[in-house]
């Protein structure tokens, strides 16, 4: 017998053969939200913007300036060579000058004062998007290591509900949740940011 076979055998026999049936789960919570899909837009951007985030508009034909603007107002007199791309960003969202991640190692990425990427889903209730590692948004390092991110939301990516954006991803994809810019606070309740993320987290949803 194996050691696992030995650990398991002996939780069946800690159990016993009149244990407990384990109820059937019920999965009665909402999955579709009723809201218009302007009031998820608006209710995004409120959640973003309580959480300290902040969130800029614009069409499909002003991404790369808003990208640009949002770069030039976060990292002041950094060069748009001190900005790295997820591999996957649309051409038109680039801002010049600025670097591809080209899988250099992780650690590298810290020197970096910005990272642009895109997300893969945005869930307007919680104020959350999910990025999964893919091109678009890059690997977890990207968006965890410079000191400010920038995400790219396009209107038709965001969703109601936690339940509707789970529902969007692989779930054996490498998600990052990111709800604000990293903070944290100690037990005197000071809040601190930029421990375990970007201390500036800019959004610029397209719609």
């Amino acid at each position: 017998m194996s050691a696992r076979e030995e650990v398991l055998a002996r939780i069946r026999t800690a159990l016993g053969e009149d244990r407990a049936v384990v109820p059937e789960i019920v999965r009665d919570y909402r999955t579709t939200d009723e809201r218009t899909h302007a009031q998820l837009l608006d209710v995004l951007t409120d959640r973003l913007e309580d959480y300290k985030a902040t969130v800029l508009r614009c069409s499909p034909s002003e991404v790369a300036p808003t990208v640009r603007a949002a770069l030039g107002t976060a990292m002041g007199e950094h060069s748009p060579a001190d900005v790295v791309l997820a591999p996957g960003l649309p051409a038109d969202w680039r801002p010049d000058g600025s670097v591809e991640d080209d899988g250099r190692p992780a650690v590298a990425l810290a020197d970096y004062a910005a990272t642009v990427t895109g997300v893969s889903v945005a869930i307007a209730e919680t104020g959350t998007l999910v990025l999964d590692g893919s091109p678009l948004c890059g690997r977890r390092a990207l968006s965890l290591l410079p000191d400010c991110l920038v995400c790219v939301v396009e209107a038709d990516q965001v969703v109601g509900g936690v339940p509707e954006g789970l529902a969007r991803v692989d779930p054996t994809a490498p998600l990052t949740m990111i709800s604000g810019p990293s903070a944290t606070s100690d037990i005197e309740l000071q809040r601190v940011e930029g421990v375990h993320g970007p201390r500036t987290l800019i959004v610029v949803l397209v719609h």
